[in-house]
């Protein structure tokens, strides 16, 4: 579980994460199985640019100590906005479901993840469930630079990211200019029965957990 890898479609999946997965959200099931995995009860916990309609920042809510979320889309601090996200995006039945399980008085804050709301050395664990692909590169320096700066210093950062539309070798490096490591061991070979989709030219996906080094940049 604490490889870098590509995910493989051999890997464990959940097309029921809170509610029915859109069947359009080819990697979203591997994703958040194994982002999942590393939630614990005892976790202060941030869902790094969550989305309005996905679930996994609920997941936190129901098996984390603390769960905070952040977006950009202002939506994500009313919600009544995300149960509308919910209905449109989703069903009409997962947006009920969520709104009888969870209430409107949630930690979720509009925000970048250039400049985080938060103390330092806040959080157990960041999750980041493909976002960088969608950053300019420095933002993603800068995003990154965020994380180091919220983790405490036994704190993980668990993401997932779109190849090729992020390069790995920048990826490599901006782990390691950021200050980061990996936590254990990174394989950047693509394997034949990588994760795949034909969507957007062609896709696959990898996911990474890093932790920070000893002495981190400031």
């Amino acid at each position: 579980m604490l490889e870098s890898r590509f995910f493989l479609i051999s890997d464990p999946l959940a097309r029921h994460f809170i509610y029915r997965l859109p069947d359009t959200w080819w990697s979203r099931p591997y994703e958040y199985a194994w982002c999942a995995s590393f939630v614990e009860p005892t976790d202060t916990v941030l869902d790094a640019a969550c989305g309005i309609s996905h679930p996994f920042k609920f997941h936190l809510i129901r098996h984390s100590k603390r769960a905070y979320a952040c977006d950009w889309d202002p939506s994500v601090s009313s919600f009544e906005a995300i149960i509308q996200d919910i209905q449109s995006d989703i069903s009409e039945e997962a947006a009920q479901q969520i709104a009888s399980e969870f209430s409107s008085n949630h930690a979720f804050l509009q925000a970048s993840i250039t400049a985080l709301p938060y103390e330092e050395n806040m959080f157990d664990k960041i999750f980041c469930i493909s976002v960088l692909e969608h950053l300019h590169p420095t933002d993603a320096i800068q995003s990154l630079l965020e994380f180091n700066r919220t983790l405490r210093d036994d704190g993980v950062l668990i993401l997932t990211l779109d190849y090729p539309t992020v390069d790995l070798a920048f990826f490599d490096k901006l782990v390691h200019d950021t200050g980061f490591e990996f936590c254990g061991s990174v394989n950047y070979t693509r394997p034949a029965d990588a994760l795949h989709t034909d969507q957007w030219g062609g896709l696959y996906c990898f996911r990474a957990i890093l932790k920070k080094k000893s002495q981190a940049p400031k």
